[in-house]
């Protein structure tokens, strides 16, 4: 059974690739000075503002803000996730992706996967086979305008009316049955006794992002309830992570460049078979944020569709929510609201491609459904009116990450309420995850942050130093948050002596301090020509957050001291920082 891709393979990889090849065979580049440089091509513009940078091997842009290293880079051109960019980049350069055993791997989980992955593809195929015999199911098809080869684009199939209908069909072993339970397709109960969930319904398979289907969602013919039902949560199938059509509609358009984000299954497929190709479902629940990154990974533009009632707009709401602290400059979230009573399947078979596209055209920016909803029920003429609107909006703004649309958003805040827009922003939450939080012990004095942003960024864009300098254990367990990352990463360093500044940026790839880690990464440090004049600074600043480390552990020990609670351990380090 083939498990992870070995870390080792990544950090080789991304030290061997040169991020001005990758970026060049995309986007041509033009060399200006030590860096290369082209118009972006995640934002429209006429003056180049996007580098490259080849000492760096690290990309960024002015206008937008997009940044990253060569596997970044695959990420957001291509509209890849992390593996598949791996493997193309490891394609470029000829090399095959190892995979490591799950068996020899304790960070993989030690179930095999394969026979989940098995048995939902041989129930699938019966499934269809079902669908084939079945007249109720196919005259049920047929009712709703759906053709052949659109079922067959989704593998729709059909459960009969039984209870041991897989059983049956697949075999009674242990191996089976277990395969069964553990992804849903079989209910055991109490007594031992077991049944198929999906009994006389249309299938509709939930597939991966590399095509594997992963659960099921069934749909009753006629009346009954539930009306729609899914395979439950299991060590293959997380459905807030999922997103029902989105392989299919990167499979049918090439050049995907939005998404409509609908509620049902019925909805995608009926919007495929009228000629609109990029509709996804967030499986009958509120669209998480973890959907909403998958999607924003795949397209820049997403579109709510909605029912116009008010489910449709509670739904609407939570999916606005979600998004907020995804929406970084370049992406764009709108909302489209049906007539009551209809829903994108009954709208496309009403109207037709054409007009239910001129609808899509005219969706409501994020912006102005947010206004819109805030102001509801306010007199936003009056001053209590205004602070109400203020009070409801801040919260909301505060989610956004720092960018130029951020920054619009306040504008329009400061607009409607006639407050000035510099005391109506927030503090900026940029670097907040290495922001120091000082212990209450503390006289309300603050830490600066500006020694650990330079010795964090001269880290990461110099890892040889690491050999040069000495960060002390006693940062892990700091009170000054950001000194146990940089142990951390100088421990990194000091492990893996020859690893590159993209590579050790990688590690952090899935790491709550990613993006800050970026923004050190982008930090321009003057006179990096002179390994000397780097060393100096690291030091410098090493020594200065020591000292700040110091002084905080021994205000904090010496309150201790006066309350008499200080342990015997304590009580020396006190007694070690008290003579410095």
């Amino acid at each position: 059974m083939a498990g992870r891709i070995p870390q080792n393979f990544i950090d080789d990889l991304v030290s061997r690739a040169d991020i001005v090849e990758v970026v060049n065979a995309r986007v041509p580049l033009k060399k200006k000075g030590k860096e290369y440089s082209a118009c972006c091509p995640f934002h429209n513009e006429k003056t180049p503002s996007f580098t490259v940078s080849e000492s760096k091997q690290f990309y960024h842009c002015f206008g937008c803000g997009a940044h990253g290293t060569a596997l970044g880079f695959l990420m957001e051109y291509e509209n890849l996730d992390f593996i598949d960019a791996v493997e193309a980049l490891a394609a470029e350069y000829n090399l095959d992706v190892p995979r490591e055993n799950s068996r020899f791997n304790p960070s993989v989980a030690q179930d095999d996967k394969q026979p989940l992955f098995d048995i939902l593809a041989k129930s699938a195929e019966l499934f269809k086979q079902q669908l084939k015999k079945s007249d109720r199911a196919i005259q049920y098809l047929k009712q709703r305008e759906l053709s052949g080869e659109i079922a067959k684009t989704y593998q729709i199939g059909y459960a009969p009316d039984g209870w041991n209908f897989l059983t049956d069909h697949l075999g009674n072993d242990k191996k089976t049955i277990d395969s069964l339970v553990a992804t849903g397709l079989l209910v055991k109960k109490d007594d031992g006794k077991q049944y198929d969930r999906f009994r006389d319904r249309i299938i509709f398979p939930i597939t991966n992002r590399r095509g594997h289907i992963i659960g099921f969602g069934g749909r009753v013919i006629g009346q009954g309830e539930p009306k729609y039902l899914n395979s439950p949560e299991n060590t293959i199938f997380h459905k807030g992570q999922e997103l029902y059509g989105l392989y299919e509609a990167r499979k049918s358009v090439r050049h995907l460049d939005k998404l409509i984000i609908v509620e049902g299954y019925m909805d995608v497929v009926a919007l495929a078979q009228h000629g609109v190709h990029y509709a996804i479902a967030s499986l009958g629940t509120a669209t998480t944020t973890e959907q909403l990154q998958r999607a924003f990974r795949t397209v820049k533009t997403l579109i709510f569709c909605y029912d116009g009632d008010q489910a449709g707009k509670k739904a609407a709401w939570r999916a606005l929510e979600n998004a907020l602290p995804l929406l970084r400059d370049g992406l764009e979230a709108k909302f489209l609201f049906l007539p009551d009573g209809e829903d994108p399947d009954s709208m496309i078979r009403t109207e037709g491609k054409e007009k239910f596209e001129r609808r899509l055209a005219s969706a409501k920016p994020l912006s102005e459904f947010l206004f819109e909803q805030l102001s509801e029920d306010l007199n936003t003429q009056s001053s209590e009116g205004k602070s109400l609107l203020t009070e409801k909006a801040k919260p909301l703004l505060s989610k956004l990450p720092e960018s130029v649309f951020k920054d619009l958003l306040y504008q329009k805040l400061a607009e409607l309420t006639g407050l000035n827009i510099n005391k109506l922003q927030l503090e900026s939450s940029e670097n907040t995850t290495l922001k120091p939080t000082i212990s209450s012990t503390r006289s309300n004095r603050e830490v600066k942050l500006s020694a650990t942003r330079d010795a964090i960024a001269l880290l990461l864009q110099f890892p040889n130093l690491s050999c040069e300098i000495n960060i002390p254990d006693t940062f892990i367990d700091s009170e000054i948050q950001g000194l146990a990352l940089l142990h951390e990463i100088n421990s990194l360093i000091q492990s893996h002596p020859d690893i590159t500044s993209a590579a050790l940026l990688e590690r952090w790839r899935d790491n709550k301090n990613f993006p800050a880690l970026q923004k050190m990464m982008q930090r321009e440090i003057l006179g990096s020509d002179d390994l000397q004049n780097m060393k100096r600074l690291l030091t410098d600043a090493i020594d200065n957050l020591t000292n700040k480390h110091h002084d905080l552990r021994y205000e904090i020990l010496e309150k201790k001291f006066h309350e008499g609670s200080l342990t015997d351990m304590e009580l020396e380090e006190y007694k070690a920082l008290f003579s410095r």
